[in-house]
């Protein structure tokens, strides 16, 4: 009888990576990206650098290393109670696509390390556990925050001579947007866009006109999130009024927010969307990629702008699944300061590529984590 293999350690690395000068937003533009109340401060009050990632790393029985990152802004209570409940048991004994954690946003991070090791354990790739690559590389957008108009020709031109096709921007309705858009297209002919409001364009009356501009300017490839999420119907009403395509971001991790699989279901019944914006966890963005593959519609990976591990495990999911066309949001060392993997990911503008090696393919730089890092956590088995 063979002696199963057991979770023997789990250890956590607290880090903050600040991004490099200038990479979110003009200096004049200081708008933070967080939309979630953090410390009892307001909504959009913290920029994205300044929350703390979670590295996790998971020892095995037969010696077996899993890597894993966490979505930022972690809860360690939560952190903890989980970590205890996993340790001593045996790989083989979780179910990947049922494992024994609760749907927030720590299960991501924990289910990260876990398939990484499992698959690790099975002389695998985790691209593999998802039924193999469809493709082995997936194209990749630039990305900015706010800008302004004397800023955004630059950043748009640099972008394109590093080989980027799409750029993905933030806006809301203090921007100009029509007007960057023309900056762009006449410093970066060529260079299509993807904007992303955050639902800050509040309604179909705000939108039609903003639309109506952006298909005069003609590069706006991609509109995602212009409106609040419940309204299906208005975006329904965008849809025929716009031949800009309109994405739903759809992101399991945003629990908090109410934000499910079925959501994609949803939007799709009522007409709202043309594709979508999956950050999802794998076996999550597995779901996803089902419902948009039988739809007939496209996605993109999504991303909080992370580091390296799970950048990682996006690659491996867009690589898996049929409905990853569009331009995912996968940046590597482009804003933060490092991503912490000793060999960083192949990312030849436009297209990031599928990690080689068993599990995730990555392996993280103590050095840089020491660096970086602001606490830890240990348990093992008694």
């Amino acid at each position: 009888m063979t002696d199963k293999i057991i979770i023997t350690k789990l250890h956590f690395d607290e880090v903050v990576v600040p991004t490099h000068e200038g990479a979110i937003n003009s200096s004049s533009l200081p708008k933070p990206l967080h939309r979630q109340p953090v410390d009892g401060k307001k909504a959009w009050g913290v920029q994205f650098d300044e929350l703390p990632k979670l590295i996790v790393t998971m020892t095995l029985s037969n010696g077996v290393v899993g890597y894993g990152e966490f979505y930022r802004d972690h809860d360690w209570p939560t952190v903890k109670n989980i970590a205890q409940g996993l340790i001593g048991l045996a790989i083989d004994d979780l179910t990947l696509q049922a494992l024994p954690i609760g749907l927030c946003r720590e299960h991501y991070g924990f289910e990260c390390v876990i398939w990484d090791a499992y698959a690790k354990c099975k002389g695998m790739r985790v691209v593999d556990l998802l039924g193999g690559p469809i493709r082995t590389k997936v194209e990749v957008s630039a990305w900015s925050s706010h800008r302004t108009l004397e800023d955004i020709g630059p950043v748009a031109k640099r972008f394109q001579d590093m080989g980027y096709k799409v750029l993905k921007l933030k806006a809301d309705l203090e921007d100009n947007v029509p007007e960057l858009c023309a900056r762009i297209k006449e410093a970066a002919p060529g260079l299509k866009l993807i904007f992303d409001p955050n639902m800050r364009w509040k309604n179909l009356g705000y939108v039609r006109p903003l639309a109506r501009a952006l298909e005069e300017v003609g590069n706006v490839l991609l509109l995602e999130d212009p409106m609040p999420h419940w309204m299906l119907m208005q975006g329904a009403d965008l849809r025929k009024f716009t031949s800009i395509p309109i994405v739903l971001h759809v992101s399991p991790p945003y629990e908090q927010e109410g934000q499910a699989i079925h959501d994609a279901i949803n939007a799709l019944m009522h007409g709202a969307v043309d594709g979508f914006n999956f950050n999802a966890g794998l076996d999550s963005f597995r779901q996803l990629d089902g419902i948009a593959a039988a739809a007939g519609v496209n996605c993109w990976h999504g991303s909080e702008i992370d580091l390296g591990i799970l950048e990682a495990m996006f690659i491996h999911n867009a690589c898996a699944a049929k409905s990853c066309v569009w331009p995912s949001d996968i940046f590597g060392r482009l804003l933060r300061q490092h991503d912490l993997l000793r060999t960083p990911h192949r990312i030849d503008a436009p297209y990031a590529y599928l990690p080689e090696g068993p599990g995730l393919g990555v392996e993280v730089d103590r050095e840089a984590i020491e660096r970086y890092k602001i606490g830890e956590y240990t348990v093992t088995q008694d």
